[in-house]
């Protein structure tokens, strides 16, 4: 089934560029998201989801109000809510399975929705930059490829996505043995990308979802737990897409996961910041400032840990509670 916007089937696009042209409305959409005051989200309450994770629950938790993510580069933050029931899925996409995530996120909110006869489902897209190498363009189209070719209909909410130039060479004059070219710029797409300092960046780096009313809003997260260096160790060894919450229980679940032992990766830790930002990121220059020590932490877990089995007995999940002060608290299992 085609995307929707404003009730009205989406035409064929093949860039953001012709979607923003053909759609203004969508485009003043981005605008006015991206000029929203960012919030400083409190832990309380929080479920933080990390790249190649997805979490989704419904108004009725009492564990957790807002879902969020941050530190999206190229990387695109989705979030799907069905209006009948309430029920909303946030995913941080990298791009590893796109078409299978989409599905995923998809699946989780209408496993939700089962019992609800009426409403639509929603989407809001942020993420995604003018990248030299046009990694966020490419995420951007295949991502909202991939929800037009859901079964259900889908109504595009906010797309605050990739900054994109179209150029064009336009022949002026064509005379025996002599062509003029001009180079014209048909349109410029400015939704989530801005220069500073003449390095292109996105505007907005992290969102959350209120559970409670759908709102979404640019937001960062001081904690972005619980177990956030074993969630990110799992994502740097290639872990897949993954559910981290059982909404109907209230607990978030975390493995078992698994990796090799590498002892090389050692080596990343005596490398200046300027190599690791070159060859562990997709986007040197646009990472948030603890981009770096985020990913030498991550790399002291994993040498802590390199038998990943021993961090699991019995191949077991690690499982979280709430807690009465707000906290994820680990549940000691039998």
């Amino acid at each position: 089934m085609p995307l929707f916007f404003q009730n009205r089937e989406l035409d064929c696009f093949r860039s953001t560029a012709e979607l923003f042209d053909k759609y203004p409305h969508l485009k003043e959409n981005a605008k006015a998201f991206r000029s929203k005051s960012r919030v400083d989200v409190d832990p309380k309450h929080l479920l933080y989801v990390q790249q190649r994770e997805f979490a989704a629950t419904t108004p009725a938790d009492n564990c957790v109000s807002i879902l969020g993510s941050d530190d999206a580069t190229t990387c695109h933050l989705v979030v799907l809510r069905h209006s009948g029931s309430g029920a909303v899925c946030l995913s941080h996409l990298d791009g590893s399975s796109t078409r299978t995530e989409v599905q995923l996120t998809m699946k989780a909110v209408t496993s939700l929705s089962n019992d609800c006869n009426e409403g639509r489902f929603e989407l809001h897209l942020v993420g995604g930059f003018d990248d030299d190498d046009k990694r966020s363009h490419k995420l951007s189209l295949n991502i909202l490829a991939a929800f037009q070719k859901q079964k259900d209909h889908i109504h595009l909410e906010t797309c605050c996505i990739t900054g994109f130039y179209m150029f064009y060479i336009i022949c002026t004059c064509c005379v025996v043995g002599r062509s003029d070219f001009s180079l014209t710029i048909l349109s410029v797409v400015e939704m989530n990308n801005v220069v500073d300092k003449g390095i292109h960046k996105p505007i907005v780096y992290g969102i959350g979802v209120n559970v409670k009313t759908g709102e979404v809003f640019p937001a960062s997260f001081p904690h972005k737990g619980p177990a956030e260096m074993l969630r990110s160790a799992r994502t740097f060894t290639g872990g897949e897409m993954t559910d981290i919450y059982d909404s109907r229980h209230g607990l978030v679940k975390v493995g078992p996961c698994q990796w090799n032992p590498d002892l090389e990766i050692a080596f990343w830790l005596s490398q200046s910041d300027a190599t690791i930002l070159k060859y562990l990121s997709t986007s040197p220059f646009a990472e948030p400032p603890h981009f770096v020590q985020h990913i030498k932490s991550t790399i002291q877990f994993l040498l802590s840990h390199p038998d990943s089995d021993s961090l699991f007995p019995g191949g077991q999940p690690h499982l979280y509670h709430r807690t009465e002060s707000g906290s994820w608290e680990r549940l000691v299992q039998p």
